[in-house]
């Protein structure tokens, strides 16, 4: 290779080096809110609470082929499923449980600032309220609760929903539910109680029992299959922690869920009943049944009615509370 050329090719100028790329711009996934039907956001709330489309129209008081169409104007505008199908029905994606309890709480407010309520007007009222019971609860304080709704609030509605615990404090602080009623030894942060009435026990066996008569002692007692009401369908109750401490057991001949079908299971039975006293009484004029005093000492509880701090000063919901307050002091058998 010549002199020259190796020359050239020294003097050949380089490249230069490639500009930097610019920074990826991040993207807005927002939705604005300036540019939707805010009407969407009612029907995402109703979706999201019933988790069922026809429900969830009927809630509305429109079509389910309208609330299809605004499901389908939802998942477009989320960029998400939201409701899928699952074994039961439909369930919500993840994304969708993250909606939807503020969601529900946003709407809340919203209906609040409009209203600008400061007072409450029980007989004008046509609120309707939420409250979250087992099958006891509600049968020791609906009776009550109903005759002064309709010698005071004629125009008020209640709803009344299984009680699930571990979901209870998201239901209150959301306004999803307005209370929930049960024996809750303490509650959990930010939510409030007030006690109801206090509660003891007595057995329930029918009035024609074979064996028992006018009085129940703790030989014949334990010698009897008994009725365990276990909502969880699993555990000890407490007369079995009060066995345990005298060093007896008993034959759990029937395990249930349910407080009131517990009762009736007793009526053409030889089992023996141990349940909360109020809940005895509402059927001891109903069926040939006799309630006794337990032959085991039994620790009474008391029974509350818990909601959110968040309503502390609401004025509905103030009423509401005091409405129960009077149903659990003056409650009485359906005599």
């Amino acid at each position: 290779m010549s002199r020259s050329h190796t020359a050239r090719k020294k003097a050949r100028p380089s490249h230069p080096a490639p500009a930097p790329r610019p920074a990826p711009q991040p993207t807005n996934t927002g939705v604005d809110l300036a540019g939707i039907n805010l009407n969407l956001a009612v029907a995402l709330d109703a979706l999201l609470t019933e988790m069922n489309v026809t429900k969830a129209a009927a809630k509305l008081g429109i079509t389910q082929s309208a609330m299809s169409h605004t499901l389908a104007q939802l998942r477009e505008l989320l960029g998400d499923a939201l409701l899928i199908r699952g074994r039961g029905g439909m369930v919500r994606t993840p994304r969708a449980d993250q909606l939807a309890a503020p969601l529900h709480r946003g709407l809340l407010e919203v209906q609040r600032a409009l209203r600008n309520e400061s007072t409450f007007e029980p007989r004008a009222s046509a609120r309707r309220f939420t409250i979250a019971s087992g099958d006891y609860f509600a049968a020791a304080l609906l009776p009550r609760l109903l005759e002064l709704l309709d010698q005071e609030a004629p125009h008020v509605d209640l709803t009344v929903r299984p009680l699930v615990v571990s979901q209870a404090p998201a239901q209150l602080e959301s306004g999803e539910v307005d209370l929930i009623i049960g024996a809750f030894p303490e509650p959990a942060p930010a939510l409030r109680q007030a006690r109801l009435f206090s509660e003891d026990f007595v057995c329930v066996v029918r009035r024609d029992h074979p064996v028992v008569r006018n009085s129940l002692d703790l030989d014949t007692y334990l010698g009897l299959p008994h009725v365990l009401i276990s909502p969880k369908g699993e555990g000890a109750g407490a007369v079995d922690v009060a066995l345990e401490r005298v060093g007896r057991t008993r034959r759990i001949g029937l395990r249930l869920p349910y407080f009131l079908t517990a009762v009736l299971s007793v009526v053409r039975s030889n089992h023996v009943l141990t349940a909360p006293r109020k809940l005895a009484e509402l059927f001891v004029d109903l069926g040939p049944l006799r309630l006794l005093p337990p032959p085991v000492a039994l620790r009474p509880f008391d029974v509350f009615q818990v909601w959110h701090e968040r309503f502390d000063d609401d004025p509905a919901h103030r009423w509401l509370r005091s409405m129960l307050s009077r149903a659990g002091a003056a409650h009485h058998p359906l005599r």
